[in-house]
């Protein structure tokens, strides 16, 4: 379990440096709503990161971290950056599940709270990615419908995730 938990330390820190280097390419196309709700999304993912690295260091355990690879950086398009997040997060919610059933196989109880609420929180995480590409979808390339969206992604706050 250890080593899991130390990997998704990892795996979440890589997600906020992937919301990282999205929000740097919308700041880039002047998409600032975008490149805000993305910083949010990493600030999110780093709190993640520090909820798997506090549990370990509370549970006696030893946390060992990992290099983190490098984001993509170019995007073609903010609808390529949100489906990108949206197979992303796809892959951290089976990460999660690959958890559970690690704590569940090896009967440490104490882990399955805290993977618990990982599994609620993906399935937020999902649904906010998906709703985003599917309004992307219908936008199409109609500008004002990208600003229009781009300035509510930019309302964001960490209250109303």
């Amino acid at each position: 379990m250890e080593k899991a938990v130390n990997d998704q330390i990892n795996k979440e820190l890589y997600s906020a440096y992937l919301y990282l280097s999205m929000s740097a390419w919308c700041e880039s196309q002047n998409l600032v709503g975008a490149a805000k709700w993305l910083r949010q999304q990493a600030k999110e993912e780093v709190a993640h990161g520090m909820k798997f690295f506090e549990f370990l260091n509370d549970r006696e355990g030893r946390v060992t971290l990992g290099a983190i690879d490098k984001p993509a950086a170019d995007f073609a398009s903010p609808r390529e950056i949100f489906e990108q997040a949206l197979a992303h997060e796809r892959k951290v919610t089976e990460s999660i599940h690959k958890l559970y059933a690690l704590a569940t196989g090896e009967n440490d109880i104490a882990s399955l709270p805290l993977l618990q609420w990982f599994v609620s929180e993906q399935i937020e995480e999902e649904k906010n990615a998906g709703q985003i590409v599917e309004r992307l979808k219908r936008a199409g390339s109609e500008g004002a419908a990208l600003l229009l969206l781009d300035h509510e992604l930019g309302e964001r706050t960490p209250e109303s995730e």
